[in-house]
C-alpha cells in the first residue's frame, strides 16, 4: 500500500476554548465554535467563538466572543452540524435542566458564516420529521440537502437516515442504515455516496464495516475490514469522517475516538484514539497515515472539519475530551501528503 504522511500543527491552544461534545464550522480564515460542555452535562453557553485561522508566531489566540441574540439555538451538547456554501446547519441536541433531547419540531438552525446571523428554519406543516435526539450525524451533499443519522433519543439508540431538502423545507425518511442503532456514529457524503462508520449501540464500540448508503438507490451495502489497527481502523465512537482530496485520489479520513467506554457514561472518559487513517475509495483499502513530529493528544466528542485553508484542503481539530478526563482548548491543523 502506497505510504501516507502527515504533519500536524497546533495553531492555538487556551483556557477558554476548552470544551468537548461541540460543534465547529470553518469558513474562509476563521473556525466558528459552538455549544459543548466543560463540566460534564452541563452545557457551557450559546455564544459564538470565531477564532482566526491565520498564521501567527504564538499560540495565544485570536477569538471574537459574540453574545447570542435573541434569536439563537439554546445552550446545547451532543448536537451535529454541518457546513454548505457558508452556512452552518445544527439540528437538536441535549440541554435545560434535565439535560433531555432538545425538541424543536424538526427544525434546523442555520447560520450565516459572514454575519453570523441565526435563522430558524421549520419543516412545512403536517411533515414528518426526525425526533429529537443527541451524539447524532449531520453531513450535506454540497447543494440543497442535509442527511442526518442516528443517535440517542430519550430513551434507547437510533439508526435512522433522513434528508432535509432546505429549498423545499421538507423532511424525509430513508431506509434505515445496518444495525445496531447507534450514537456517535460518524458519517461523509462523497460522489453520491454516504459512508457511516464506528459508533457505540450502549455495549460496544462498533468498528469493521464502512457502511454505505447509495443515494439514488436509497439501498445500504457493508464493506467489511478488519479493525486490528492493522488492516483497518480499530472499532470506536464520538470519532470523525471527512471526505479529503489528497493527491488527486478521494480519500475518507477517520481519526481520534473512544475505544473503551468508561464505566461512568457520559460522565467520563473512556480509553482515547490518537490515530489517523485514511481510506481510498477507489482501491477500498485503508491506510494509516505515518505522522512524523508533534501531534494531538488522543481525544474522543471533539469536533472537526475540513476546509480549503490556504487553497489546500486540511483538516482542523478542535477540543474534545482527553483520557484524562479533561476538556481540551486546542486547535490542530493536519496536512496529508499522498505521496
Amino acid at each position: 500500500l502506497a505510504k501516507m504522511k502527515g504533519t500536524w500543527r497546533r495553531l492555538a491552544s487556551s483556557e477558554g476554548l476548552q470544551r468537548s461534545s461541540h460543534v465547529v464550522a470553518a469558513s474562509h480564515d476563521e473556525l466558528v465554535v459552538f455549544g459543548g460542555e466543560v463540566k460534564p452535562r452541563q452545557p457551557v453557553d450559546n455564544k459564538l467563538y470565531a477564532i482566526s485561522l491565520k498564521e501567527k508566531s504564538t499560540e495565544i489566540p485570536d477569538v471574537k466572543i459574540l453574545d447570542a441574540p435573541r434569536q439563537s439555538p439554546s445552550p446545547r451538547v451532543g448536537s451535529a452540524s454541518t457546513t454548505l456554501k457558508n452556512r452552518a446547519y445544527l439540528f437538536s441536541g441535549r440541554g435545560g435542566e434535565a439535560m433531555s433531547p432538545i425538541d424543536e419540531e424538526g427544525a434546523i438552525w442555520m447560520l450565516n458564516l459572514s454575519s453570523k446571523a441565526w435563522s430558524y428554519i421549520t419543516p412545512n406543516e403536517g411533515s414528518k420529521y426526525p425526533q429529537a435526539r443527541s451524539y447524532h450525524a449531520l453531513t450535506s451533499d454540497g447543494n440543497d440537502t442535509l442527511y442526518l443519522h442516528a443517535g440517542c433519543p430519550e430513551s434507547g439508540r437510533l439508526s435512522d437516515l433522513w434528508c432535509f431538502q432546505i429549498s423545499l423545507r421538507r423532511w424525509t425518511q430513508l431506509a434505515s442504515a445496518p444495525d445496531p442503532p447507534r450514537g456517535g456514529a460518524s458519517v461523509a457524503l462523497k460522489d453520491e455516496s454516504l459512508y457511516r462508520m464506528n459508533g457505540f449501540d450502549g455495549k460496544t464500540e462498533q468498528g469493521g464495516s464502512l457502511d454505505v448508503y447509495d443515494l439514488e438507490s436509497n439501498c445500504w451495502t457493508q464493506r467489511k475490514f478488519t479493525a486490528d489497527d492493522r488492516e483497518g481502523p480499530s472499532p470506536r465512537s464520538v470519532s470523525a469522517l471527512l471526505p479529503l482530496d489528497v493527491g488527486g485520489k478521494s480519500m475518507l479520513i477517520t481519526l481520534f475516538g473512544e475505544q473503551d467506554p468508561s464505566s461512568l457514561g457520559h460522565q467520563g472518559a473512556g480509553k482515547m484514539k490518537g490515530d489517523v487513517w485514511a481510506y481510498d475509495l477507489s482501491s477500498q483499502n485503508w491506510t494509516e497515515v505515518q505522522v512524523d513530529g508533534e501531534r494531538p493528544e488522543p481525544r474522543g466528542w471533539f469536533a472537526a472539519e475540513v476546509t480549503g485553508h490556504d487553497q489546500e484542503e486540511s483538516i482542523f481539530v478542535h477540543g474534545g475530551l482527553s483520557e484524562s478526563n479533561a476538556r481540551l482548548g486546542d486547535i490542530w491543523v493536519l496536512r496529508l501528503d499522498g505521496a
